[in-house]
């Protein structure tokens, strides 16, 4: 009991740290919590910029690994919307002939234990390969062994390599050797620097592009807003197709001449739970929200982007649950969500598909669980996002 108590303790905690950090709350409290931060915040800056200068002055060394390295990332943590860029972004270059394998550190995966980390040091014994998570044929781990962006990313790209190491120099060489790879895409890699990228592609979330302007953990920023000059092309997500003229010329202050390409995230259907997504009879247009009473729940880092595409397409949100993201449910989350559900009158449930991943297909569902289909759309800088990889990568190899 008390260390029920206590974990709920502790979620509420995080949850009150992160609404202070994205600037949701403003009473004395966070207040207080934010000056507390601000100064952790200039020490992390510290820490960045002298490792930006070790590797900048060669004391610590990036590895080429003689292939296309497509680096996708943010400034910011969280909330992007990169898990679907890199899935187009892998179809395309797939469809386009090449060889593709996506290296993710597996964030939130379930890690090695400890022990086993120290024997190896001490045993001075070999570290094991990257986990595999896709061959290009079998989806082969879950998503708690993969992490929860791997396991979408390779149950929706087959003929795609997905690999899970912390160490990206070491799973790039892995796929190079073991599958014949051309082309690396790095997911969330922009500050990972020991691999370095051939395309640098930035994502900017346009609703929230760089929160409060302070890095971590006072704000969402992982690195200084002048390390936009690093990127070889801007994407702007999120994107309600009307230009930004303040975020464009701050972008070009930083890196004059950089491409920038607006994209939206763009519903598609409802798939039932417990489907492959391939399985297309039991999909549901996205008309089918229109009038509905519905619940919905997510644990994702922007849950307010979610609700509004519901809202948008008609649905009577009538009861909503937000978790922490990344948040691991449980049994007892479902008979709270179900009972609120059975209470409210809902015709059904909404979720995003990174929680979708998450949830055991064997769930008995008194009500039925859909998850929101997204796909990226291009609006302006490319015709299409075929063409914008075309443009992208194969210009870039040309030139090298």
């Amino acid at each position: 009991m008390f260390s029920l108590w206590l974990k709920q303790k502790l979620i509420s905690f995080e949850q009150f740290v992160i609404d202070v950090v994205y600037g949701r709350r403003d009473d004395m409290s966070a207040l207080l919590l934010a000056g507390g931060l601000q100064g952790l915040s200039y020490l992390f800056q510290g820490i960045v910029k002298l490792r930006w200068w070790l590797y900048r002055h060669r004391v610590l060394q990036d590895q080429p690994l003689g292939c296309l390295v497509v680096v996708v990332g943010n400034l910011t943590v969280g909330g992007t919307g990169k898990t679907p860029v890199v899935e187009k972004f892998a179809r395309a270059l797939r469809d386009q002939g090449r060889k593709v394998a996506i290296l993710s550190r597996g964030y939130k995966s379930k890690a090695p234990p400890m022990w086993k980390k120290w024997w190896y040091w001490l045993s001075h014994t070999a570290e094991p390969p990257p986990r595999i998570v896709s061959d290009g044929e079998n989806v082969l781990l879950d998503s708690e062994e993969a992490g929860d962006e791997p396991y979408m990313l390779a149950r929706n790209l087959p003929g795609v390599i997905v690999l899970v190491d912390k160490n990206r120099v070491k799973a790039g060489i892995y796929a190079i050797k073991r599958f014949g790879c051309d082309t690396l895409v790095l997911d969330d890699g922009f500050q990972y620097l020991p691999l370095k990228g051939r395309l640098n592609l930035l994502l900017v979330d346009k609703t929230n592009p760089f929160g409060n302007g302070f890095l971590l953990p006072r704000g969402i920023l992982r690195e200084s807003i002048t390390h936009l000059k690093r990127a070889s092309y801007v994407f702007l997500t999120k994107s309600n197709g009307r230009r930004d003229t303040e975020l464009e010329k701050l972008i070009q202050r930083h890196n004059p001449g950089v491409d920038v390409i607006e994209c939206a995230h763009r519903p598609q259907y409802l798939q039932l739970l417990g489907e492959p997504p391939e399985t297309e009879a039991t999909r549901q247009p996205l008309e089918f929200l229109e009038g509905k009473r519905v619940g919905a729940f997510s644990g994702i880092a922007t849950p307010e982007s979610f609700e509004k595409f519901i809202w948008d397409l008609g649905g009577d949100i009538v009861y909503a649950k937000r978790y922490l993201d990344h948040y691991r449910f449980v049994a007892s989350d479902f008979v709270e969500l179900f009972s609120a559900g059975i209470e409210q009158k809902v015709e059904f449930i909404v979720t995003t598909e990174k929680d979708a991943v998450r949830i055991d297909d064997t769930l008995p569902c008194p009500i039925p669980i859909y998850y929101l289909r997204l796909e990226i759309e291009i609006l302006h800088g490319a015709d299409d996002f075929d063409e914008a990889v075309g443009r992208l990568c194969f210009e870039e190899l040309r030139r090298n």
